[in-house]
């Protein structure tokens, strides 16, 4: 069974909490279990882990160059900026699709950017909580 570690990071603990308007009324807890069973649907068993700092991020990265077949990536903030996780991202060379609740494109000009995209194979964006379950089904086709 491949296994796909789904990535949350600084701020997302506190989904249905921040924002609501932008990122949803549901909490991450109820977004996760949802993902947990659309994994079983599509035969993949994944890891769901968040944290507010970016070399947490960076270490749960790095180890999955060896115990994943594919990354789910929510950088949050971190996308627009982090080279650090950019560079983790591609010394891996592992296939991570890069995902957002909302469309980052609709929003601040600062969130147009990302600098992790370019070494992801794709991007999920302004779907809300469906983001996530696009990317999984994505990935999970593509390690089929």
């Amino acid at each position: 069974m491949k296994k796909i570690l789904v990535l949350n990071g600084p701020n997302l603990n506190l989904v249905g909490i921040r924002e609501p308007g932008v990122y949803g009324k549901q909490s991450i807890d109820v977004i996760n279990a949802g993902l947990r069973e659309y994994a079983k649907e599509l035969e993949v068993e994944i890891d769901i882990r968040q944290s507010n700092h970016e070399g947490m991020l960076i270490d749960w990265l790095h180890e999955a160059r060896e115990e994943f077949d594919g990354v789910v990536l929510n950088a949050g903030a971190y996308t627009h900026y982090s080279y650090a996780i950019r560079d983790a991202i591609a010394a891996i060379s592992k296939p991570i699709i890069e995902v957002h609740l909302s469309n980052v494109h609709a929003r601040d000009e600062f969130r147009h950017k990302s600098v992790i995209s370019p070494v992801c194979i794709g991007v999920i964006c302004g779907f809300g909580k469906n983001s996530y379950s696009l990317a999984l089904k994505a990935l999970a086709d593509l390690l089929k």
